[in-house]
């Protein structure tokens, strides 16, 4: 199912083989939250940006148009024309940011709806079930992500809560795929790490959870307030303890800065929001450092976004005709800047992997790192 094929230090090289296809590892999943990439980017579309893996969002399609309705539809890549491999998160982390509206006890969580107010109960079982009418390639289990930082004591006890909610939504997801009607007998459960900023609770919990002999393995809880130097701590404090055997996923990171230097210490795969919510406000990732196409001194540019890209934007489009786009508020500004930025973050992905079969991920990572996500105009 998953196999290291190179190392390079901690960086890893991996090939992940899934039921809906294979998944070439370090591997960026492109978010197509409520099942479609915001910015007007169909999924078809998403194979002519290098896309391998597309991530969709428990909560938003429980909640609209409702998981039943994709059920019936024949499961999330049908629903949106996607042939490759799915992940869909477990909802948890939507859990946390209603904060204000949420009551956590033993067997869930209870919340309103962002859509109608509707009170909603979600826990282990029903992110599964829910996980299971959407069909995806890989599940990712029901947790709670605390904010950072948050008190000791709290941690603890939510890190318990999150181990004993795993091994329910093991037991769950075993009795669905068992199921005749499981439209994905074969869907892949991922258990996810979490405890804070605190070393000991985060070790403990790789440890225990470890034990579980999971699908793979995320670090979850990062990336939602501590300072990046705070994170890229707890992935070496962590990771020692990750199986070898088993694919790593870092939860909703980040910058390409932050990809380069999570490969590093021995992650396989990333997602995060940013490369298309970023583009959507005219900033754009380039080999030389992020742009911002509202920027006057575009206003007659005749280069692409970056002369060094071959995306299907920057082979047809010059800066000056996109600031158009975007300052006439024509929905093709946006739409062209996220298709240019999520093949920024595939192609970066492929380079990685390249560096890595070459034996020269540091000397990659000693050049870029530094480079490509800073501003630069």
């Amino acid at each position: 199912m998953f196999k290291v094929i190179k190392k390079n230090n901690k960086a890893r090289r991996g090939v992940l083989e899934t039921v809906h296809g294979t998944v070439q590892t370090p591997a960026f999943m492109n978010v197509g939250t409520s099942a479609a990439i915001k910015g007007g980017v169909s999924a078809p579309e998403l194979d002519t940006l290098h896309c391998q893996i597309e991530l969709s969002n428990t909560y938003h399609l429980h909640v609209r148009p409702g998981d039943e309705v994709i059920k019936r539809m024949g499961g999330i890549r049908r629903f949106m024309n996607w042939d490759k491999p799915v992940l869909t998160d477990s909802g948890g982390f939507q859990v946390f940011s209603l904060a204000g509206l949420r009551k956590i006890t033993e067997q869930g969580v209870t919340f309103q709806s962002h859509i109608d107010g509707k009170r909603i109960f979600m826990g282990p079982e029903e992110s599964m079930r829910i996980q299971s009418n959407l069909a995806s390639t890989i599940a990712m289990a029901f947790d709670e992500c605390v904010e950072n930082p948050s008190p000791k004591d709290y941690v603890s006890k939510s890190v318990a809560r999150t181990t004993r909610w795993l091994i329910r939504c093991k037991e769950e997801m075993a009795r669905l795929n068992s199921l005749p009607d499981t439209i994905n007998p074969d869907q892949m459960l991922f258990g996810i790490n979490q405890g804070g900023t605190y070393d000991d609770l985060r070790v403990a919990h790789m440890q225990e959870i470890a034990e579980l002999d999971l699908d793979g393995y995320a670090i979850g809880g990062l990336a939602v307030g501590e300072e990046t130097e705070v994170m890229y701590h707890i992935i070496d404090r962590v990771e020692p303890f990750m199986p070898e055997e088993k694919p790593r996923y870092l939860m909703g990171v980040g910058t390409c800065s932050n990809i380069i230097e999570g490969v590093a210490r021995g992650i396989d795969l990333f997602d995060c929001v940013m490369p298309s919510r970023n583009a959507r406000h005219g900033h754009v990732y380039t080999n030389s450092g992020i742009i911002n196409m509202n920027n006057n001194r575009y206003v007659d540019d005749p280069l692409p976004i970056d002369p060094e890209c071959d995306c299907p934007v920057c082979k047809s489009f010059s800066r000056g005709y996109i600031r158009h786009l975007l300052k006439a508020k024509e929905i093709l500004g946006p739409r062209l800047l996220v298709m240019h930025n999520l093949y920024f973050y595939n192609r970066l992905m492929e380079r990685i992997r390249e560096a890595i079969d070459n034996d020269c991920f540091d000397e990659f990572r000693n050049k870029y790192s530094p480079i490509i996500s800073k501003r630069i105009g």
